[in-house]
């Protein structure tokens, strides 16, 4: 035998950010009593008739464009016939034929290496009623019967579990730019299917779908699992079947559910209740011309300003502060430190967003060119974003009576005369072209001012004085 290698495709399963459901027009809505959201429709009842919710239509267009799909003008729906407690009309309405989006691809970046993982396609389709086990009983919500869906198809392009990762991570990121989904797998909104196959040979081994991974880091542990139980069954002797299993996060492995049936017959035929719905052009342009700046374009704006990586990437993790960023006119860097610094710890500790605050756009971009022209210090800023977050307050009065007091030009001169005087080795080095001094006397004249003194003004004193000596 050779070396075993894996194979990983996933099916992603995101809930759209709609008003409504995917064909009636019952609510969408996370977390409300237990089986009110719902309507005749939902359940198929004689005399209703579904009709599509255009703004899924938008949102597909918009999450094809993100994943760099060709979009299918022509969209079609199909019914999947199949009989189990949670699909309450015995069939579910989806895109087996005609899929909105096909041929896309995500870029992702491992250990400095760039690949794309192809899209085989996207679909819509509806969600299924949540089922609850407990005991001896089981519970069903149907609330989320018929909240809209999308089915991001990868092909099995991924190497191994870090890749997987990867994908999913990039996968959130641009549902979330995008508005697609909130994508918060622990509401259920976002659930991963991984399809896992090992082979030691050029050939694609047979495959096993684990459903239902709940985060992305149990998807990474779940393929080192399977992928180890799969290659030790081989070398056992035994033969690998299609089978469905379920990941235990607990006892680490995977567990059988069922062996595949060969030639699973949903027996698809198109909708008969919702006619085809035509693309026009125009939508398309319109929803391309109103996209989200997405991440990658935020990421070389965000590095042409100066922004470490570092940073560019607790920028990106939170759209929020992402949003706040995009479009300010002012010092980036300066930007940065204090919207994921000060101004983060605030939100936390106050349990808040940033648009709940005062802080408008136009305030904040004034308090960083201030900073940026050294006309007030880090810890004078430090000390009025809190006000200016909780009130309704002129910044430039804030400015002025902390200005007030802080030391007076010739208050400054005594204080930075003593220490030069108590530093002559500083000022040796400075006579000796060395920059460390200018820093290290600065440091000192901020250190004793508490941080108050006006850094422009310090620093020009310091140099007339060190230069008179």
């Amino acid at each position: 035998m050779g070396e075993f290698k894996t194979k990983v495709g996933i099916e992603v399963h995101c809930e759209l950010k709609t008003n409504s459901k995917m064909f009636s027009n019952a609510i969408n809505n996370y977390g409300g009593l237990s089986n009110t959201n719902i309507s005749e429709i939902d359940f198929a009842l004689p005399g209703t008739l579904p009709t599509i919710n255009e703004y899924g239509i938008e949102l597909g267009i918009k999450a094809a464009l993100a994943l760099n799909c060709t979009i299918n003008k022509t969209v079609m729906f199909d019914r999947k016939n199949y009989f189990y407690p949670d699909l309450p009309k015995g069939y579910q309405i989806t895109q087996a034929r005609n899929p909105i989006g096909v041929n896309g691809y995500v870029e992702i970046e491992v250990d400095g290496v760039k690949k794309k993982i192809g899209i085989h396609d996207i679909h819509l389709e509806e969600d299924t009623a949540k089922s609850t086990h407990a005991e001896t009983k089981s519970y069903l919500d149907f609330n989320r019967c018929g909240v809209p869906l999308l089915e991001i198809v990868s092909e099995p392009d991924m190497d191994n579990e870090k890749e997987a990762m990867a994908y999913l991570e990039k996968l959130r990121e641009l549902l979330l730019y995008t508005n697609v989904s909130d994508c918060k797998m622990e509401e259920g909104s976002m659930r991963c299917d991984v399809n896992i196959s090992v082979s030691d040979t050029e050939k694609l081994g047979t495959r096993t779908e684990t459903k239902n991974i709940g985060s992305i880091s149990s998807v990474g542990r779940c393929i080192l699992a399977e992928s180890a139980r799969q290659v030790e069954e081989i070398k056992s002797g035994n033969v690998i079947r299609e089978e469905t299993r379920r990941f235990d996060e607990q006892e680490n492995k995977t567990i059988l559910m069922r062996v595949k049936e060969t030639g699973n017959d949903y027996r698809y035929f198109p909708e008969p209740d919702i006619p085809s719905y035509i693309i026009e052009d125009s939508l398309i342009d319109s929803v391309k011309n109103n996209m989200e700046i997405l991440p990658s374009e935020r990421r070389t704006i965000y590095k042409e300003a100066g922004i470490q990586n570092i940073n560019i990437e607790k920028i990106i993790a939170n759209k929020e502060v992402s949003d706040y960023m995009i479009g300010l006119n002012c010092n980036l860097v300066i930007a940065s430190n204090l919207l994921l610094g000060e101004i983060s710890a605030y939100l936390n500790k106050n349990n808040k967003i940033i648009s709940d605050t005062k802080l408008t756009k136009e305030m904040f971009e004034k308090l960083v060119n201030k900073l940026d022209k050294k006309e007030i210090t880090n810890q004078i800023a430090k000390e009025i974003l809190p006000e200016l977050m909780d009130k309704d307050i002129d910044l430039e009065k804030l400015v002025e009576e902390k200005n007030k007091n802080s030391l007076s030009e010739d208050e400054l001169k005594v204080l930075i005369n003593t220490i030069v005087d108590n530093n002559p080795d500083s000022v040796k080095d400075f006579k000796e072209g060395k920059d460390r001094a200018i820093k290290y006397l600065m440091g000192q004249v901020m250190k004793e001012t508490k941080g108050s003194a006006n850094p422009g003004l310090a620093n020009k004193l310091l140099v007339e004085i060190l230069n008179g000596k």
